[in-house]
């Protein structure tokens, strides 16, 4: 089973796919972790990543791709996984399709979260991370107990580069131009599903659960 979680950054892509890899026993293959950890260690792919995703710019198609494909062969996606963060673009959809052919895989669903604009900067420029343990804050939604300090960990909590408003609005601007055709391309293959993505978590979460439940015994 192959799933595909879509929508604008901040839109909860991370979270529901934390859970949905619970339930049904997939991993979630998160792009944007991914990367950040390919920056993090200094690897040829995320040096090369880097500069764009510090401009709110999308990491170009071959990159995504290459590291994807590596990603998918592993033995704990044998089942099947969720994508998270990919596709992007039309061209990574159309690389995406090559991929699974290969791996004998189908998709069940597209699922798209819906967000306006402006509230999806309002939970990404409210969210500090931790740089020791990785736990992560809303300064609004679910503070630390201490101001600017990791509850697990003490560590001094950051905001990052791509979590500032201007780069947030460059992110929507150029999810707009390049990612919504996605939304046109899943829908002409029949595979788009669309669920609001505002709203309790549970109450997102389970409406992702009946649609892919349904699309299951079909």
């Amino acid at each position: 089973m192959v799933l595909i979680l879509m929508g604008p950054p901040g839109c909860g892509k991370g979270t529901q796919g934390k859970r949905l890899e619970e339930r049904y026993g997939i991993p979630q293959l998160a792009t944007g972790d991914m990367l950040r950890e390919a920056v993090k260690n200094a690897t040829p792919v995320g040096l090369k990543a880097k500069s764009y995703m510090d401009r709110g710019q999308l990491v170009p198609d071959e990159v995504i791709v290459g590291v994807m494909r590596e990603r998918m062969g592993r033995k704990d996606c044998a089942k099947g996984f969720i994508l998270d963060g990919f596709p992007r673009t039309v061209g990574q959809a159309e690389a995406l399709g090559g991929l699974l052919k290969d791996l004998n895989k189908k998709i069940v669903a597209a699922i798209n979260l819906d967000v306006a604009d402006e509230e999806v900067v309002q939970r990404l420029s409210g969210r500090r991370s931790c740089l020791s343990c990785g736990a992560t804050y809303h300064i609004a939604f679910s503070p630390p107990k201490k101001e600017g300090r990791c509850d697990k960990c003490g560590t001094e909590l950051v905001q990052r580069s791509d979590d500032k408003e201007g780069t947030i609005r460059e992110r929507l601007s150029v999810y707009r131009a390049q990612t919504a055709p996605l939304i046109s391309f899943y829908d002409r293959l029949g595979l788009l599903r669309n669920v609001l993505g505002t709203g309790s978590i549970d109450g997102i979460f389970n409406a992702v659960c009946s649609l892919i439940d349904k699309e299951k015994v079909q």
